[in-house]
């Protein structure tokens, strides 16, 4: 059986045809899935490069696991005060808000974003064996602020490698995949973690979290360097002349459905971020040697959740769209928050967790997926990622220093309570503002 491949001419008459049937004001929301299919045909990765991916994911987030709740917990047996705790994590949260452009520039103008990826595993090791050998609040805050650094250049490098390997046509669903396989990540993690919190002690969460680092480097190394299109990494698209509007920072930077999905992510972040290290230190001053195994469960029920949605999500977003499940989305987060506000019980409190899975599943495809439909072709999609991040790690860092200082004032119910307004304001952003970015051309494929 043959397979004929249209010509660069063929899809730039469908192209025409396409935005004919556009909704007025779309044209520069997303550029249109023929103008990538008119460079060839799909690319055909290895079976070798593929699994790697799956792999490096996996076990990276097995290392990104040892920190945020745990980090709470830890500090909390050595005697640190939520509003301490609250100051370091914002610390982290200030490098990364700063980092996020840079970090997308730095994957953009990378020749292998393997490399790049790799030296920023082993900080993020280094970082876990500091925290283990001096809990001192000087240490700590560098430990916190270079792997907060290091993530900056990681989960855009993620993205930039899964487009380099499948392209724009199946990225939705490799998307779904490379969520699925964090998930899973994470919840072996968490229970490797939580065994090793209860059993031995909460320092030696970050020796683990060290030692996978090393699964984690190898599994990079299995995947084959020709296999990442470097230019389809970037989001840039061949084209028969220069077109410097569409390649334009500026216009990049000005494009609406970007600044409002940005914005309602920085709510997502100001509501969500503090929510799980908040419940951790209240989990913890009630019941400090269960604490790591009731935060490991927190951990695993999402987790799992996302393993089980995550793919779907990719799929329904191609049929249904993307506003329908930011919807969903931002309304799990804020009845996730009203419920820890209200729930004593703290095994109780592992069974709301299933919202934060719902929440998971959907922002773990939605954000890449989001950034690729509006800024490929750009030439610039890590950076476009880097102005999302922006806005994320604003939310995280406030939401931390100002949930741990609600908490300390207030209560922690109250701050709870704040959380899930911020949420529902999230929700009647989506709601009004945020146009469809799906791709106009039905096309799908398999990663």
């Amino acid at each position: 059986m043959s397979t004929r491949v249209a010509s660069p001419s063929h899809w730039r008459e469908r192209n025409r045809d396409d935005r004919r049937r556009r909704p007025i004001g779309d044209d520069q929301a997303v550029p249109h899935v023929a103008d990538v299919a008119a460079a060839g045909g799909p690319p055909r990765p290895s079976r070798q490069s593929l699994r790697a991916l799956d792999w490096f994911i996996f076990f990276l987030a097995d290392v990104q696991t040892g920190f945020g709740p745990f980090i709470a917990v830890y500090l909390t047996t050595e005697k640190w005060t939520q509003g301490q705790i609250g100051l370091v994590l914002s610390i982290a949260g200030v490098v990364g808000l700063l980092g996020q452009m840079p970090g997308g520039a730095i994957i953009d103008a990378a020749k292998s974003e393997r490399l790049v990826a790799g030296l920023a595993v082993a900080t993020i090791g280094c970082v876990a064996l500091a925290y283990a050998a001096w809990p001192i609040f000087p240490v700590v805050m560098m430990a916190a602020a270079l792997h907060a650094a290091a993530s900056c250049v990681l989960g855009p490098a993620i993205a930039a490698i899964s487009l380099g390997l499948v392209g724009p046509l199946a990225i939705g669903a490799r998307l779904g995949r490379n969520a699925r396989f964090a998930s899973l990540g994470n919840g072996f993690a968490a229970a490797l973690m939580g065994t090793c919190g209860y059993l031995l002690s909460s320092r030696s969460v970050f020796l683990v979290t060290a030692a996978l680092a090393i699964p984690t480097l190898l599994s990079l190394s299995r995947m084959r360097e020709d296999e990442v299109d470097v230019a389809r990494a970037h989001g840039a698209v061949p084209r028969e002349q220069v077109d410097a509007k569409s390649t334009s920072v500026l216009n990049l930077m000005c494009r609406r459905p970007l600044l409002i999905f940005a914005g309602s992510l920085l709510l997502l972040q100001l509501a969500n971020a503090a929510m799980l290290p908040l419940m951790a230190g209240v989990v913890t001053t009630r019941s400090s040697q269960w604490a790591p195994v009731l935060i490991a469960a927190c951990i695993i029920v999402p987790q799992a959740i996302v393993a089980l949605l995550s793919p779907s999500v990719g799929v329904k977003a191609q049929s249904w769209g993307r506003r329908p499940l930011l919807l969903i989305g931002f309304g799990a987060l804020a009845v996730r928050g009203v419920l820890f506000a209200t729930v004593r019980d703290p095994y109780l409190l592992v069974l709301v967790q299933v919202f934060d899975g719902v929440t998971a599943s959907v922002f773990a495809v939605m954000v890449p997926l989001i950034v690729a439909d509006v800024a490929f072709g750009s030439g610039h999609f890590n950076l476009a990622q880097g102005v999302v991040g922006t806005a994320t790690g604003i939310g995280a860092s406030l939401s931390n220093a100002l949930a741990g200082f609600v908490s300390d004032k207030f209560g922690s119910e109250i701050a709870f309570l704040g959380l899930a307004a911020v949420a529902a304001l999230g929700l009647a952003v989506i709601a009004s503002l945020m146009p469809e970015t799906r791709p106009t051309d039905g096309s799908t494929a398999c990663a």
